[in-house]
Parts: structure tokens; sequence; C-alpha cells
């Protein structure tokens, strides 16, 4: 497993019900159910196919979108190793916004509006086009903070400025689904969707983030919704990859917007998102090391479907002061361990560290810090979404530390209306 976020610790918790993990770098939150070892830049193809072989491993995991659009996997297949993740190329349906809407486009694939613009002048005419609220995206990665949606012209022309080139969209209304699609090149299977809110304070008001929270099943989306997106979403996308010679081997984000013309799509990532897969993955009873293998190998196709388990899991988000727009780093955690107590409960650890700073009176004891912006996320499984959300705020209630945030509306009623869906951006 490659990465150190919550992603990465969600997934090794997920891989570690069947199968021995090694981690790197990882994180304090890992290290209690993988092996972590040293890895000082994650983009080191050959480094990390060394490692894989030294330990002679049978899968390597690449959780985050930097390494994959670098084209890690392309140096470690190379290696003989299997991996789960695209090609550099096929990544490139995240790494540019340009790129993923052309080949929607060839694939036919149902999409808001959308304009590429390389000029201050350009930006303008497709806003004036494409009308308000304005939706402006950072063409390149850019961490989940590269999406504006705002009425105001001017930000939208300042956002724009800031990025190079852009892809301004049309506004599409709706709630907001995250679907995740395995994927061989050839065949998919589709895990349950979820949500994710995105913005950092209740109601969805507030800068983007990375996300604050998220939640599955969703009982308001149409019964049919899966289906309906792998036969008109993600099987053309897979044809249309594999006709340009680059074919997509991994996990394909599909992030949608519920309008009332139908599902339409907001944007491809090419991994799994973050916190919106960790309701999914607690909910998971088919083993995801055999998924992903066989996703890795090519031999999708006689790898049955996954298999979720009954009620809900819901995921809130605690974040360090000054996100998004910045993080405090060094502030003391408290309350993890008694919220791991909870039953049903994981609190996953995405931007923490280990330091040997002990506090007065306790020399010998290290301690756990911020190192992010967002910091843990407390999961809880349940019943229901009730019951489910009732759990994740009880623990998330017994952490703390200094300038904390958290939204208090994850999962809550109306579910799915919260938030319009042109907010994506993971």
């Amino acid at each position: 497993m490659i990465g150190t976020g919550g992603r990465e610790h969600a997934l090794a918790l997920a891989l570690a019900k069947d199968s021995e993990v090694h981690a790197a770098p990882g994180n304090p939150g890992i290290g209690a159910v993988a092996t972590l070892h040293d890895l000082a830049d994650i983009e080191d193809g050959v480094a990390i196919a060394a490692l894989a072989t030294e330990l002679a491993v049978d899968l390597v995991v690449i959780g985050p979108e930097a390494p994959l659009v670098a084209g890690v996997a392309d140096t470690v297949r190379a290696a003989g190793v299997p991996v789960f993740g695209p090609s550099g190329a096929a990544a490139q349906l995240e790494g540019s916004k340009a790129f993923s809407k052309e080949v929607m486009a060839a694939a036919g694939v149902p999409t808001a509006g959308s304009r590429t613009c390389t000029t201050a002048e350009e930006v303008a005419a497709a806003l004036d086009e494409l009308g308000a609220p304005y939706v402006v995206k950072d063409d390149a990665l850019a961490a989940g903070k590269g999406v504006v949606v705002t009425n105001s012209r001017e930000e939208a022309l300042a956002h724009a400025a800031s990025c190079g080139r852009v892809v301004v969209e049309e506004f599409l209304a709706g709630p907001e689904v995250s679907l995740f699609a395995i994927c061989d090149g050839t065949t998919a299977h589709p895990l349950q969707p979820a949500q994710d809110f995105k913005r950092i304070l209740d109601g969805g008001r507030g800068p983007n983030t990375g996300g604050m929270g998220s939640y599955s099943p969703l009982p308001w989306a149409p019964a049919d919704l899966r289906e309906q997106v792998m036969r008109e979403v993600v099987q053309p996308t897979l044809d249309e990859m594999a006709r340009r010679g680059a074919p997509f081997a991994g996990c394909l984000y599909v992030g949608l917007a519920l309008t009332a013309a139908g599902p339409r799509v907001i944007e491809f990532n090419c991994r799994f998102g973050d916190p919106d897969i960790q309701p999914v993955l607690a909910l998971l009873e088919s083993s995801l090391s055999s998924l992903l293998l066989a996703a890795a190998t090519g031999t999708l196709a006689a790898e049955p479907a996954p298999v979720f388990s009954d009620g809900a899991a819901v995921t809130v988000v605690l974040a360090s002061a000054g996100y998004p727009e910045s993080s405090s780093k060094g502030d003391v955690i408290r309350g993890v361990g008694a919220a791991n107590g909870f039953n049903d409960v994981d609190v996953i650890h995405a931007g923490t560290a280990l330091v040997d700073a002990p506090e007065p009176g306790d020399p010998d004891h290290r301690h756990l810090v911020t190192a992010g912006g967002r910091v843990l996320a407390v999961r809880a499984r349940g019943y229901d979404i009730s019951d489910a959300r009732a759990r994740a705020y009880a623990a998330a209630g017994l952490i703390s530390f200094d300038g904390m945030q958290r939204r208090s509306d994850i999962a809550a009623e109306p579910l799915g209306v919260v938030e319009g869906a042109s907010v994506l951006g993971d």
C-alpha cells in the first residue's frame, strides 16, 4: 500500500482482513494493521518497485493520484509486480480535466457542458455563455481544492487566473453521488454508492475542501443507479480508453450529479476518493484483496461481484485549525483510544504524526499530533444511517485538539439534498 492518508488507512483496514499488509510510508494508524517502510518520495517508482520485489508481495496498491499520474504504476509493472492502479496515460482521466472531458465526449458519456480555456478572454466568454452559478476547475491536479463554484463572476475570474488552463462548466443542480468502479481495462465491478460533503461548514457553506464526511448507502438514490452508470458511463469510458491504447485498470471514481434530467458526470478520478470510500469499505463483506488482485491481473470477469452487508456507515472528518486555506501542525490529539473503543467504530488517520515531545508531567510518552489539514476521520457502522451517524458523532465527541473543525450535519436529514453536486473535486 503506497500512501499516507485516510484513504490508505481505510484500504489497509480492509486488506488486512485476509492479507499481510505492508505500507510505505503509511501513518500512525496504518502502523496498527501493517508493517511500515520508509519511502522518501511516493512518486519514486524505482524505489517502490525495489521494495515490492524485496518483500515479494503479490500486489502493490497505489493510493494517491499524484504517483499514478506520474506513471509509478508503469514502473512497478515493468518490474513484474502486479499493481492496482492505472498507467500514467490512463490516469490522465484525472490528471487533466480537459482530457477527461474529451474522452467523455468521444464515449457519449452524459456530463456537464464545458469549455476549456487558456486565456482570460476565453474564461470570460465561457462564464457568460454557461452562466451562474459559475463552475471553474483547474485543469491539473489540485489536491481536492481546484474547484470554485460561485455566483461571483469576479471570484470565478480570479480563480481561473490563479490556475492557468481551466475548464469552465455549467452548474449541475442535484445531490452528489460517488460511485467507484473496479476495472481491469475491459471488465468492471461497481461498489456501493456513497455521498461526500465537500464544504467546510454546515449546510454546504464555506470553502471547498477535500471532503468533510460521507455515508453509504443512499436510500434516496434510484435503485438501478449502479446499473445505469455502468451502462452509460463506465463501460463506454473503458471502451474509449482501450480504443486510444490506454486501457484503464484500477479504480475509476465517477463523481455524479443526480439532476432532473438524470445522472450526469461531473468528474472522473483515477483512484478511490477520500473520505467517501471509507463507509463503502466498512460495509464490504467480500475480499477486497481478491477484487483488487483480479483487476490488476486482468481476471475481473471471473471474480464475483462485491458483496455488501446490510446497515449503513457514516464518516465524520476532524480537520485542523485553518483548513482548508492552511493547516495547523503539532497540536496534541487526545481521545483517539477512547473513540476507538466504541463498538463498530474505526478512527482513521489522515494527517497525524507521532512525536517525542512529552508534555509536562508526562516525560516518557510519545504523543499523537496533527500533521495535516484533515487530521482524523471517525467511521461508524450501524443498523441504519441514523444509528451509524449517532455512533460516529458520539465517538468523535471524545476526540479533541486545538482548533479542531468538524461539520455537525454529515448524513443529516434531508438526505441527498444538502449540497449541489458541482462542488465535487476531490
